[in-house]
């Protein structure tokens, strides 16, 4: 956990009893809505889905993200806005910075929609990327996975998520497959060598309108599927790396000025070396073990970063395991829900459920978290375990 001034920053304090328009109607905002009313904010969502999970608990618009008319809708209505997703539309954006307070500014989203922007900034944030390279044709492709060496990743430079927009390479014989079915999604390519970590680490940092970093204690994921499955706080890794994992992350908040929460994710190595993956400049699914298991959740020290409040302290009351509710495990969850769970009271545990509203639970799609508090991480990963949710689905 770090707390610190950083640079003094001039920005509004957005006082509570004001309104927070929130571009983006998903599970994030739902959280952010939640954790924030208690503060005395009202929200109001900007998303195409009617009654989408964050309009359930907010006012919602309902247009599609680009709907120009809509944006200033939320702008007229708001006192400041924030997005809960990183595909927001460029244009939508810049307007809504011109016409309303958007504290976020759009070059931190500009910088992070795209991955070679992104590795650039990191970089000269003093952080370190795996070696990575622009391809623009099959032959570059070929040549950059013989400097590479396989395996190898080729992925598109926006777009993408849990997985998609990826293609592993682990032969020379791959590099043209590869690069013809990711060229055609039109966007630039960026290879990039694979790292052979130990584990994958992510940290939360929060900057404030007026300079303030904070950082939530480091979290150690896990992935199935390209989808994150677990997250483990304390990772299980040195003090001495995750120190170096939080002034990491605080470093890049600061260089970038960010403001609101960034999220770092980060490959750490058998032998303590750390590489940053990517960012996400929003609250993250890693960082949803804060709810119950720090003093600030993520989604209150986001409400207090982008209104100029002080920052809540991020520091760790109990050890956790967060886990992902994907849509095939909804049935198994409505189930331990409505009963006894004679497993908790066994291993001292306690689970804290979270349901995302979304309507129709699609295989694969996240519908929810479960955070397991526990004195014993081992304890919460019994409990995983015993309940049979998460085997052979």
């Amino acid at each position: 956990m770090m707390q610190n001034q950083g640079s003094p920053q001039t920005g509004k304090i957005i006082p509570p009893g004001a309104t927070v328009g929130i571009l983006g109607g998903g599970q994030l905002g739902r959280m952010m809505v939640l954790q924030g009313a208690p503060l005395g904010y009202r929200f109001i969502t900007l998303d195409p889905a009617p009654d989408s999970p964050c309009g359930q608990v907010s006012r919602q618009i309902t247009a599609a993200y680009d709907d120009v008319e809509a944006a200033r809708r939320l702008a007229e209505q708001a006192d400041v806005i924030t997005y809960e997703f990183e595909n927001v539309d460029a244009g939508v954006a810049a307007l809504l910075a011109e016409q309303s307070y958007v504290p976020q500014g759009s070059k931190l989203l500009y910088t992070t929609q795209h991955r070679l922007r992104e590795k650039r900034a990191i970089e000269a944030a003093g952080a370190t990327v795996a070696p990575y390279a622009e391809v623009t044709s099959a032959e570059e492709t070929l040549a950059a996975v013989q400097k590479c060496g396989t395996p190898c990743v080729l992925k598109t430079a926006t777009g993408g998520y849990d997985g998609k927009g990826q293609f592993v390479i682990r032969s020379e014989e791959q590099a043209v497959q590869a690069y013809e079915e990711l060229s055609a999604a039109g966007t630039e390519l960026v290879l990039e060598q694979f790292i052979h970590f130990q584990c994958e680490l992510s940290v939360i940092a929060a900057r404030s309108t007026l300079g303030e970093i904070t950082t939530f204690p480091v979290a150690e994921n896990i992935h199935v599927d390209n989808i994150l499955h677990l997250s483990i706080v304390p990772a299980r890794v040195p003090e001495e790396v995750q120190r170096r994992a939080e002034k990491m992350a605080a470093d890049i908040a600061e260089s970038m000025n960010a403001v609101g929460l960034l999220a770092v994710e980060l490959f750490c190595t058998a032998d303590g070396q750390l590489y940053v993956n990517e960012l996400a400049p929003r609250p993250h699914n890693s960082g949803h073990y804060t709810m119950e298991a720090c003093d600030t959740s993520q989604f209150e020290q986001h409400v207090r970063a982008i209104c100029g409040l002080p920052l809540g302290s991020p520091a760790l009351r109990a050890p956790v395991v967060m886990v992902n509710i994907l849509g095939e495990h909804i049935p198994d969850v409505m189930e331990r829900m409505v009963s006894t769970d004679a497993a908790a009271m066994q291993l001292n545990v306690v689970p804290k459920y979270h349901l995302y509203g979304k309507e129709e639970a699609k295989h694969k799609r996240k519908m929810g978290h479960i955070n397991v508090l526990c004195h014993n991480i081992e304890d919460a990963l019994a409990w995983i375990n015993q309940t049979n949710i998460w085997r052979n689905k």
